[in-house]
């Protein structure tokens, strides 16, 4: 774990901006201070340095020639030595250059050297120039010497500027910083109060005159709240659908066996009241299965987008139920583009799962001739960019009342409702449908899926 996240990782996420808005300033503004008094800085030593060497220039000429130089000079002095580093001339108070320096500049060196700091501030700071000049009385050394007091005041006069202005820089950064981090959160915030004070189904409280990245979060965060309002109410119908249809089997089992644990009963009834068992035990199995892979389509985990011949399909699902057609008296055909059930084309693919278009495909097969009548037909019709897979029969259709609320959970038409169906099987057929991307829709005694090619 990082510095910054042990040290801010539990902040808010306004101080957690304005830290580091603060941090990034002061980096930005010390580097911006360092270089404007490195700058300035520079300036006034070449200046001090010019200043030095002209005065250091008429010291040495008039030595050269023998002649006293200037005293008169405020701010400005000079010290001559001898070869063992002795005062024997200048105007200075102090010495300027101890024996060490002196020495070695008669070894032939030019020495240029300050005394006294600039912080803490020196009494007496100045800059020394020494070198080696040959006069009438021989070879010396003198030192020449310019006050750095000016030239330190404005250092520090900047330095203090230079503080200042950082701090007072620094600070208002950090204001403006923690007001827009405030300002930008705050419809965060009144999200999350909405929320926290909404129900089942929160609406958060989006401007509609801003369109900025909260703004947009916000809608997105709306949708997805109506999604799981949505999900969860279709969830409670579900439950409630699916407590309704287990406990009319439960209920008829359970009698069932009161009945049946009550006296003795005749091998005919025992028999009788073991089939009705079965009976119910294997109308809870259908409804299982049902809801198993209808929850299994809605989830989706398992859309791996293979490539699905529909001629292959169609062929398959022929093949599968002709013995049951043919038990019923019935007929069953393919039509596909370019193939039939002995030839099957591979010219129509879909992209999808194929488990899950057999299982909507058999459904409708299995629907047709129960409930159905006459030739039951599976046909794949090519429209260029979808595919549209129909199961039609030759009976009376659905009825129009019915056609409405045909995909709804547990929802059977008047004609089914004594069979064993479970009211799952156009539900799952919508289901596949809208996985793959595409749409189911009824139309007569003909359902129909239209999905999109590969």
């Amino acid at each position: 774990m990082s510095l910054w996240s042990r040290l801010f990782g539990d902040r808010p996420i306004v101080t957690r901006l304005v830290v580091a808005v603060a941090a990034t300033m002061t980096v930005v503004l010390v580097l911006a201070g360092a270089f404007v008094y490195w700058r300035v800085e520079f300036a006034l030593n070449r200046q001090l340095n010019q200043d030095l060497d002209a005065y250091h220039a008429v010291v040495i000429r008039n030595l050269s020639t023998g002649a006293t130089p200037p005293t008169d000079t405020p701010g400005q002095s000079y010290q001559v030595y001898d070869r063992a580093g002795r005062v024997v001339g200048g105007d200075a108070r102090t010495r300027l250059s101890d024996i060490e320096t002196v020495i070695g500049v008669r070894a032939g060196e030019t020495v240029r050297q300050d005394v006294g700091s600039m912080l803490p501030p020196s009494n007496r700071p100045y800059r020394v120039l020494t070198s080696r000049v040959r006069t009438p009385a021989g070879s010396v050394v003198v030192s020449s010497a310019i006050s750095r007091r000016k030239h330190d005041e404005a250092l520090r006069e900047l330095l203090a500027q230079l503080v200042i202005a950082d701090l007072a820089t620094l600070v208002a950064a950090s204001l403006v910083g923690y007001g827009v981090a405030r300002a930008a959160l705050r419809p965060v915030e009144r999200y999350r109060r909405a929320a926290e004070r909404a129900g089942d189904a929160p609406v958060l409280p989006v401007d509609p005159s801003h369109d900025d990245e909260i703004t947009r979060l916000g809608h997105t965060l709306n949708a997805l709240l109506a999604r799981i309002s949505t999900a969860n109410e279709r969830e409670r119908q579900f439950l409630a659908d699916t407590s309704h249809e287990l406990r009319s089997p439960l209920s008829v089992m359970r009698t069932e066996l009161e009945m049946a644990l009550r006296r003795p009963r005749p091998p005919d009834e025992t028999k009788a009241a073991l089939e009705s068992l079965q009976d119910q035990v294997e109308r809870l199995i259908a409804v299982s299965n049902a809801l198993l892979d209808l929850e299994e389509v809605r989830a989706g985990d398992t859309l791996d987008g293979e490539q699905v011949d529909t001629g292959v399909l169609i062929a398959d699902l022929v093949g599968r139920y002709q013995a049951e057609a043919a038990v019923l008296g019935r007929r069953i055909e393919a039509r596909s583009p370019g193939g039939t059930a002995e030839g099957p084309s591979t010219d129509v693919v879909v992209t999808g799962n194929r488990h899950w278009l057999d299982l909507a495909l058999g459904n409708l097969v299995s629907n047709a001739l129960r409930y159905g009548d006459g030739t039951v037909t599976i046909a794949a019709t090519d429209t260029g960019d979808r595919v549209r897979l129909t199961v039609s029969d030759e009976g009376t259709g659905f009825a129009p009342d019915f056609v409405g609320k045909a995909f709804d959970r547990f929802t059977r038409a008047e004609s089914s409702r004594t069979s064993r169906g479970t009211g799952l099987g156009l539900s799952l057929v919508q289901a596949v449908a809208h996985a793959h991307g595409g749409t189911a829709a009824i139309d007569g005694s003909s359902v129909a899926l239209d999905l999109p090619v590969s």
